[in-house]
């Protein structure tokens, strides 16, 4: 479960409502002095009938969504004088007026009759955009709300010499408890690394350090042996671009190659050409290739056996690792990796069960606007990751969105629920995070993207993303509180 991963993307990601309506965008809330294009021409019964239609449409998704109801959705109804709308309207007015460019009018002296028929809707949505944000956030903290995420503005009745008014829809986080988290209790596996374990891993290391030699003697590839080959691939669709590749090792006979590239180069000689074509399997581990059949002009360059490394102090010695000379070092090294790392894959698998415990126990209510952030984010990464497999765009194209995110969606809800919980027990558990440790946490993100860290800040910075990580931070100790205390 993601809750207890490390730095993630802190980046305030957009949080846009599926609801239709008007929206209170960032630009809404913040602009005192927003531009404007003075360019359309249109009327204010024209606006009046874009509103109709958005109300209209806001009903028809609001059925179609259903009865079920949200608990984190809240509804205020709110009215601004008429005084203030017209003082409002006679500002954007003026300002219109003094900077609007219409032929055989010298700047500034456009008649506000003509400016109010030439801009009216954008005369509107200038007033709306100066009214609205303000009258929102005045009558939610009235009513001490705490909105998450953009609301949906609907009903919104506007004219120049009358009340302002609107009704905004928005969820909140609703208040809950948290008590008993202490009695929840997973064991906490032992680890132990065999002397198999080492051995294991001692062969695989033999391996990695093998040497090719050219086979001299005048023969063809048999089993065992490895070919040194140069090839062209080109898949059988349409446009597909041939991939060229000049030295690429192919061992024949062995458990990771492909039956198709033994078959057809046993017995070839070096020098020697091979053509034929290989069906890739659907669950093939390269994306690229999975489900695919592809020819190959294949071009035996020579042919070579493996020599392993004998196992004894000498070949330590020649892997150069600093402080390990002996193969009894190199196997207390081997462990003490080995039991760093087990003990870390058994942390990780006891803290999801806690998570599952956790929120099995406490299922509070999400806002759908946290759950369709998360599901974002999970996507980004998944997509991320299979574009570093190969996907290419035009696979991505092919991609059913909608059921990806519904796939993510039950993931996405326990995520979300998780992070809420872990916040509320570091509350009460007086859990802190101090400046040092953002420092060291965007350090050590800085290393692995391998960026300057005060780069890393000012984007985290200029994101609204520095909360992200001190939230995270504060999740992920709550969490190691309660592996702590969950024996």
């Amino acid at each position: 479960m993601a809750a207890h991963a490390s730095m993630r993307e802190h980046s305030q990601a957009s949080q846009n409502s599926t609801k239709l309506g008007y929206s209170l965008t960032s630009r809404n809330l913040t602009s005192s002095e927003p531009t404007t294009d003075m360019t359309n021409e249109t009327n204010q019964d024209a606006a009046r009938d874009q509103d109709a239609a958005r109300d209209a449409a806001v009903e028809q998704a609001r059925d179609s969504i259903g009865d079920a109801p949200n608990p984190c959705e809240r509804e205020v109804s709110v009215e601004v004088p008429a005084e203030e709308v017209a003082r409002t309207w006679k500002s954007v007015l003026e300002r219109f007026q003094k900077h609007a460019r219409i032929p055989g009018f010298r700047n500034g002296k456009v008649p506000g009759s003509l400016i109010r028929r030439k801009f009216a809707a954008e005369i509107r949505s200038e007033v709306v955009e100066h009214l609205v944000p303000h009258a929102f956030r005045h009558e939610t903290e009235k009513q001490k709300l705490a909105p998450i995420g953009q609301p949906q503005v609907v009903e919104l009745d506007l004219e120049e010499d009358k009340p302002l008014r609107f009704k905004a829809v928005f969820e909140i986080l609703p208040p809950f408890e948290v008590t008993g988290y202490r009695e929840i209790k997973v064991p906490h596996e032992p680890v132990t690394v065999g002397d198999e374990d080492i051995d294991r891993t001692i062969a695989a290391l033999r391996e990695q350090n093998s040497t090719y030699t050219n086979v001299d003697e005048e023969r063809g590839l048999a089993d065992g042996d490895f070919a040194s080959v140069a090839f062209k691939s080109t898949g059988l669709e349409e446009g597909a671009q041939p991939v060229e590749m000049n030295d690429v090792m192919v061992e024949i006979g062995g458990a990771s190659t492909m039956p198709a590239f033994t078959e057809n180069l046993r017995g070839a000689k070096a020098g020697e050409s091979r053509s034929f074509d290989v069906t890739y399997p659907d669950d093939f581990s390269d994306q690229r290739l999975a489900g695919k059949t592809l020819h190959y002009d294949v071009e035996v360059k020579s042919i070579k056996s493996k020599s392993i490394p004998e196992l004894n102090d000498e070949w330590v010695k020649d892997m150069g690792q600093e402080g390990m000379t002996t193969l009894e070092e190199l196997r207390v090294r081997i462990r003490e990796g080995m039991e760093h790392e087990k003990k870390h894959q058994a942390e990780h698998r006891a803290k999801d069960e806690l998570l599952r415990k956790l929120t099995e126990k406490f299922p509070v209510d999400v806002p759908k606007v946290l759950v369709d952030n998360a599901i974002d984010q999970r996507l980004e990464r998944g997509l991320r990751s299979l574009i570093g497999q190969g996907l290419r765009a035009e696979d991505i194209k092919r991609m059913d969105i909608g059921k990806l995110r519904e796939g993510q969606r039950e993931g996405a809800v326990r995520e979300v629920r998780a992070n809420l919980l872990l916040e509320k027990i570091a509350d009460m558990e007086g859990i802190a995070v101090s400046e040092e440790d953002i420092d060291r946490e965007i350090a050590a993100a800085a290393q692995q993207s391998r960026q300057d860290p005060l780069a890393v800040r000012k984007h985290l910075e200029q994101n609204n993303g520095l909360e992200g990580v001190r939230s995270q931070l504060r999740s992920d100790r709550a969490l190691d509180w309660l592996y702590r205390h969950s024996e």
